[in-house]
């Protein structure tokens, strides 16, 4: 081992410490939204200093870690005090929900959850003022299960967002690229890279997230092992770009919409619908007239079976136009009565393609 070693790693063990801080700073939001609002809790302070003094060992002295964590309780009040607006997204920081969020909008605070549904619990429970979820790409389509949540959900879309995503193959800054053999990553990003492994024979290997991947990655080093994910993060946690724009087409795109519980109180120009038809021929067709007959642009339409029905299918269409226009009005009212069940996902701003 040599300084140059020895400073990498001290480098690595920077990023994971802020990480983790950044990390702490989240919860102690999140943990205001479960006290009820209120930010002082002297009770719950003097436990964590007192569990700070009892783990410090060896070189790290309790006082040291004491007078640390007072300006990090001191810190994390400071934030709490301010009406911070939560946003939740499958995965962890790095991912392109969080970066399609900032696009969005960069005041909200990104959230990362473990799986979809969490994001809409979360918003549902009250947990987040807001959620974000991709629901289809330009290279491999619908993200079928968010879209099968979203035909379940009381939550309304409030926006979208055509986010360009481009990968990069990451790997550890030590690492010697040649002996890469499996590459990991989320099974769409896999999917939308498919060329780029086939022609370099790496093999795929399925992970829940690719900042998720990457964050692995960074802390196990595992023998022969690369991650696909984004730029950013590559940034969060040390890791060396290999090889940028590995995506199978440079216009790739993933198209997200963001949740909220309450609806836009200003219109946007464009809808999302979900309904229930029986599973018979002319079902679908007969609703599809509906909007051909009015003249309205239909974006996208998705279908699913109905879980313990099987003779009834469930559709998500979406489409150009205003939900207080007259000719909407008319044609969402005949779909209503058409269809079995019905639900009006919101009307919203088109995204910037």
């Amino acid at each position: 081992m040599n300084l140059e070693e020895v400073r990498n790693k001290i480098d690595r063990v920077d990023i994971e410490l802020l990480n983790r801080l950044h990390l702490r700073t989240e919860l102690a939001l999140l943990a205001k939204r479960l006290k009820g609002g209120y930010v002082v809790d002297e009770e719950r302070e003097k436990q964590v200093l007192e569990n700070v003094k009892r783990t410090s060992r060896r070189l790290v002295d309790s006082s040291f870690s004491e007078r640390l964590y007072l300006q990090i309780i001191e810190e994390s009040r400071r934030i709490q005090t301010q009406e911070h607006r939560l946003a939740g997204f499958q995965g962890e920081h790095g991912a392109f929900s969080e970066q399609a969020l900032e696009a969005f909008n960069p005041e909200l605070v990104p959230i990362p959850c473990l799986e979809f549904m969490d994001v809409f619990a979360g918003v549902e429970n009250g947990f987040f003022d807001y959620g974000i979820v991709p629901v289809e790409n330009s290279l491999e389509g619908g993200i079928h299960e968010v879209n099968h949540i979203l035909t379940e959900t009381e939550l309304k879309i409030v926006g979208e967002i055509l986010f360009p995503i481009h990968h990069c193959l990451l790997a550890p800054p030590e690492m010697n690229y040649h002996e890469i053999r499996a590459v990991y990553s989320h099974p769409q990003a896999l999917a939308q890279c498919r060329s780029f492994l086939a022609r370099h024979k790496f093999e795929a290997k399925p992970y829940y997230d690719t900042a998720g991947a990457a964050r692995w990655l960074a802390a196990e080093k595992p023998h022969g092992a690369a991650v696909i994910a984004g730029r950013l993060a590559s940034e969060l946690y040390g890791l060396e770009i290999i090889k940028e724009n590995i995506e199978d087409h440079p216009g790739n795109k993933t198209r997200f919409v963001v949740l909220s519980a309450e609806a836009l109180k200003e219109k946007g120009n464009k809808c999302s619908i979900t309904f229930t038809t029986p599973h018979k021929a002319g079902a679908l067709s007969g609703i599809l007239n509906v909007f051909a007959g009015a003249g309205i642009n239909l974006t996208r339409v998705e279908s699913k079976p109905v879980r313990d029905n099987p003779e009834m299918w469930t559709f998500l269409l979406d489409f150009q136009g205003r939900d207080d226009d007259e000719r909407v009005v008319g044609v969402l009212d005949n779909v209503r009565e058409k269809t079995s069940s019905f639900r009006h996902l919101g009307c919203y701003p088109e995204g910037k393609k």
